[in-house]
């Protein structure tokens, strides 16, 4: 299916109290015009938070199964996601609310392994709330093996990070929760709000998670700011000279992947292939990528870029097999 027909699909992630359910009810009270699906995930025997949800013509289902999402079979979210296909009336976008105990991955990955969805919906970014006053002391919280690690993996795979309730602390702890922020994750957009009041043109229709648009409009995506929260925890930014093999490329990530893809939670990307004018994107979750054509180079120079986000990452080993993949 065209990309244009295909239904886009925003991921509300963000740790327990930092304004998600704010967020959805501010998105569906809004005047944007658009029928919205918002699939809600709760952790816990009763299920509370779609009755905190405003009421709107738009569809609420709930996922309440004592889990959160990351822990369902991911065939629970794909037949729910066939099940609105199925629907006579037409849905405009999908949001998917997780729990505040949720891994990301896994809801991203849904998008790269069953065909149907892939034909269906986009993805179209992972939108991560933090909370302004707390999101600290919840990094600290229990290291990185308890809950400072579950607000970790949110944050490493936003593709934007919305600073909540800075309306709670003053202008210089904002700034070094931004700081923090940027040194989990160096390449997401780092916005700001009050009561998750944003700018919807600013978390939907952003297109973040194709990569093609902000990748080619941003010259510095690929900086690197040198201090991280969690010595592990990195981001390594390589850039490509040339053309790339892609059959190589693909078999480099498959074997890499597969010995390191739990270190690795995402891989994204975008290079020149030899004898084709379109730019290619480079989308990985964990062991999972995707790469498809996009957009054709418009004179600029090709010169391909790729970021790995995760832990314990070989810069040497990462840019020896990228470059292997260089056509001669």
């Amino acid at each position: 299916m065209a990309e244009h027909n295909r239904i886009p699909v925003t991921v509300l992630t963000g740790f327990l109290g930092s304004g998600k359910t704010t967020l959805v009810n501010h998105i569906l009270t809004a005047n944007h015009g658009h029928r919205i699906a918002v699939i809600e995930n709760e952790f816990g025997e009763i299920p509370i938070d779609h009755t905190l949800v405003l009421n709107a013509d738009e569809k609420i289902i709930e996922m309440s199964n004592g889990c959160c999402l990351c822990c369902t079979a991911r065939t629970d979210l794909i037949e729910i996601l066939r099940s609105l296909l199925a629907r006579s009336d037409h849905f405009d976008r999908i949001l998917i609310e997780t729990s505040g105990l949720a891994d990301p991955n896994p809801v991203a990955q849904t998008f790269f392994v069953d065909d149907e969805v892939a034909a269906n919906f986009t993805l179209d970014a992972i939108v991560t709330l933090v909370d302004a006053k707390h999101i600290r002391g919840h990094l600290a919280e229990s290291g990185h093996e308890g809950l400072g690690s579950a607000v970790v993996d949110q944050i490493a795979f936003a593709d934007r990070i919305v600073i909540n309730k800075i309306d709670l602390v003053d202008a210089g702890v904002v700034e070094t929760v931004r700081q923090e922020m940027r040194a989990i994750n160096a390449t997401a957009d780092i916005i700001d709000s009050r009561y998750a009041d944003v700018d919807l043109g600013d978390v939907l229709g952003i297109q973040a998670f194709d990569l093609s648009r902000p990748m080619s409009g941003d010259p510095n995506w690929l900086e690197d700011d040198g201090h991280q929260h969690d010595p592990r925890l990195a981001s390594v930014g390589i850039e490509l000279e040339g053309t790339v093999d892609q059959r190589a490329l693909e078999q480099w990530l498959t074997a890499h992947l597969r010995e390191r893809g739990d270190d690795v939670y995402r891989v994204k990307g975008l290079f020149a292939v030899d004898r084709d004018a379109r730019r290619f994107v480079l989308q990985g979750v964990h062991g999972i990528f995707d790469i498809r054509p996009s957009t054709p180079w418009r004179g600029e120079n090709r010169t391909g870029k790729v970021v790995f986000i995760g832990r314990d990452l070989d810069r040497t080993e990462l840019t020896r097999g990228l470059r292997s993949c260089l056509t001669q």
